[in-house]
């Protein structure tokens, strides 16, 4: 059939805009696939990854429960190196630590928490902190716990960072300090939470006298 002027004309402009714009468009449009050719295969990698350090996480919390150290930290340990970026390996990481730390392995607690502090999520980079200024006071680096602890900064934390303040600094006989640390604590820690007991009988232990709650 026969085009029409109005069609030949309309054919005619396209193409001259491909002439002009077609090169343009194809690599726009291969650079779109690629993109996205990208993303899902990076989504499957992820998925890949984390179902590979869920199956290990299952090792490792089997061999908490056993209390078998050894392996809870080999398991912590490939967990780490094969899926570093997984949440997997920060939840390791923090159980390798209590495990380590209840077998009076501080070396290997404070190498796990390290690891969180330095690799985890804000979440989890606190509780490694506040923890590992724990294993820093039993060993009575003061001066390095109380720097651990900058790096517990999250408001939901402040409670706990200033009741382990508290005690470094009691434990430093900086008794002033270490009251107006525990007075924070109480200030920050919900009036439901039932740690706030044992804070209230640091604080008096040390001579400080529990603030009275606001109305």
């Amino acid at each position: 059939m026969a085009y029409d002027l109005e069609e030949q004309e309309q054919i005619a402009n396209i193409k001259a805009w491909w002439a002009k714009y077609g090169n343009l468009t194809t690599w726009v449009l291969i650079a779109g696939l690629a993109a996205y050719a990208g993303w899902n295969g990076w989504n499957y990698y992820q998925r890949n990854q984390a179902a590979q350090a869920s199956v290990l996480f299952d090792e490792l919390q089997a061999a908490v429960n056993a209390k078998d150290n050894a392996k809870v930290q080999r398991a912590a340990s490939d967990l780490e190196n094969k899926f570093g970026r997984t949440v997997y390996a920060q939840l390791g990481g923090l159980s390798a630590a209590k495990v380590a730390f209840d077998a009076n392995d501080l070396k290997t607690a404070k190498a796990q928490l390290e690891w969180v502090v330095a690799h985890g999520s804000d979440e989890h980079k606190n509780i490694a902190s506040i923890r590992l200024a724990g294993v820093l006071l039993d060993e009575k680096a003061f001066d390095a716990a109380l720097k651990a602890l900058s790096g517990a900064s999250l408001p939901q934390f402040k409670g706990a960072m200033e009741d382990r303040k508290g005690d470094i600094l009691a434990a430093q006989n900086k008794l002033e300090e270490a009251r107006g640390a525990y007075k924070a604590a109480l200030e920050a820690t919900d009036k439901a939470n039932p740690g706030r007991q044992l804070i209230q009988l640091k604080l008096e232990s040390i001579g400080g006298t529990v603030p009275e709650e606001k109305a």
